[in-house]
């Protein structure tokens, strides 16, 4: 009798953290470097923005080819009623630069009866120069478009920091999440083991004599009542679980479902949170305004209309194209060069345009002005949402570092409470009911230091992912 006594009084002074009911299956952790590695690694997402930056790459070659050299060749005649009326034949180059003046070399052929009379009969070269005097003299489409696809790539390149900020901000939700329904779930499961044991050793007490019947009842309906909870636990635990697996992929786009027996780690489960350094607000702040990927992503958008609005403002302007060539004989440049050369062989011409109202020009001019201040405007409010975010997250992980604080000294409170209240039991000076009622106290306690713990490392992550730092 007095063994079966002395084996009911260690189960009731158990500690909560201190059992374990069956040897567990040989567990992987996954640690959060290493959760957020697989992410930056396999997930799809990123995997399109990593394909949207090499597209932008792609777009830049295209814009290129738009000074890339190109030949051509005009060839026409007409023969009638066996009568050869005309023949002419153009063959050459053309050389676009950078600074709008185009290049320009070739051959013609012309001959026949009927040849118009500004057609050079016979063989015949040719070299000259194509140059804007007002309108594209600065800028042209082909300048534009590549200025602005190297701008793109720039805002792509943002674009999937961002994205990958963002994504990477909602893995740390959920993996931290999954972190806290487990925890909660192995302290439901050791309550729970406990208590099944405390109603057996009860109920064998009970029918020796050493116990009276009530005991059982207050046993069995504690234990019922961690059954319940630890069955809440289990089906939040599979939930997050669920969740977090969305994030898992592995190589060639196969998505990963995370296995059961996978644990987060002492790394993820038993940080000191008192010990972890808070950064300092103001650098937060003022590094986003610079590195926000988002901010960048306007930024670089906001330069590529002011590309636009040089390139509207050409439309303003009056077109004046000068036109310059060189002519000679035959298919050789310069074969027979004499005094007066250039003077009796060339060719010039300008072309001249004046809208009179300019409306067109003054409607784009305007509208691409307009598109400017907005994004200004656009990265304001921007810059001031980021601010404020950053502001909010940081007072509230300094909150949970001391609801940490709080929640541990609580749980340790708790736990002496607990253990008092099962010495007083033992001298019979109190009563199944208030151990029980001490044990859920330890017992929410220390599934608040669980909770506060997750949720202070989901805020540090929200934190770093207002700032634009989850990278």
């Amino acid at each position: 009798m007095r063994s079966l006594k002395m084996r009911l009084l260690f189960f009731l002074l158990m500690p909560v953290t201190g059992f374990a009911q069956t040897q567990p299956p040989v567990s992987k952790e996954l640690k959060p470097d290493e959760f957020f590695a697989i992410v930056k690694k396999y997930h799809p997402v990123i995997k399109q923005a990593d394909i949207q930056v090499k597209l932008s790459e792609n777009n830049i070659m295209a814009a290129r080819g738009a000074f890339d050299p190109s030949l051509y060749l005009d060839k026409d005649q007409k023969t009638f009623d066996g009568k050869n009326y005309f023949g002419h034949q153009d063959a050459g180059i053309k050389i676009p630069t950078w600074y709008g003046v185009e290049l320009k070399a070739g051959f013609e052929n012309n001959g026949g009866a009927l040849l118009q009379s500004e057609k050079t009969p016979g063989e015949s070269s040719y070299m000259g120069i194509s140059i804007p005097l007002a309108r594209n003299l600065l800028i042209d489409k082909r300048r534009a478009m590549l200025q602005q696809s190297k701008i793109f790539l720039q805002q792509s390149t943002a674009e999937r920091e961002n994205m990958i900020n963002n994504i990477l901000y909602e893995a740390g939700q959920a993996y931290w999440n999954w972190v806290n329904n487990y925890q909660s779930n192995e302290i439901m499961k050791e309550i729970v083991a406990i208590n099944r044991q405390r109603f057996e050793l009860v109920k064998i007490g009970f029918r020796q004599g050493d116990r009276p019947a009530i005991d059982t009842i207050e046993a069995l309906a504690q234990c019922q009542y961690f059954e319940g909870k630890q069955t809440e636990t289990e089906v939040q635990l599979q939930q997050a679980m669920i969740e977090l697996s969305g994030y898992l992929w592995l190589e060639e786009n196969v998505f990963y479902n995370l296995s059961e027996n996978t644990i987060p780690g002492k790394t993820a489960t038993e940080a000191v949170i008192a010990r972890e350094e808070m950064p300092n607000l103001d650098d937060l702040i003022s590094q986003s305004k610079i590195n926000h990927p988002l901010l960048r992503s306007y930024n670089f958008k906001q330069s590529a209309l002011l590309v636009d609005k040089k390139l509207k403002f050409q439309s303003l302007l009056p077109i004046v194209n000068f036109q310059a060539n060189l002519l000679d004989k035959g298919y050789t440049f310069f074969k027979n060069v004499e005094s007066g050369y250039v003077r009796n062989n060339n060719k010039f011409g300008i072309d001249i345009g004046i809208p009179l109202r300019l409306r067109e020009g003054r409607s784009a001019y305007r509208s691409a002005r307009l598109k400017i201040e907005e994004t200004g405007l656009q990265i304001s409010l921007k810059k001031r949402e980021i601010e404020n975010k950053i502001r909010y997250y940081f007072v509230e992980l300094a909150g949970l570092q001391k609801q940490f604080e709080i929640a541990e000294a609580a749980y340790r409170n708790y736990e002496a409470l607990r253990r008092a209240e099962n010495t007083r039991f033992q001298a019979g000076e109190s009563s199944l009911f208030l151990v029980n009622n001490r044990e859920n106290k330890a017992v929410e306690a220390r599934i608040k230091l669980a909770d506060v713990r997750a949720k202070f490392y989901q805020k540090k992550i929200a934190l770093s992912w207002a700032a634009g730092t989850l990278l």
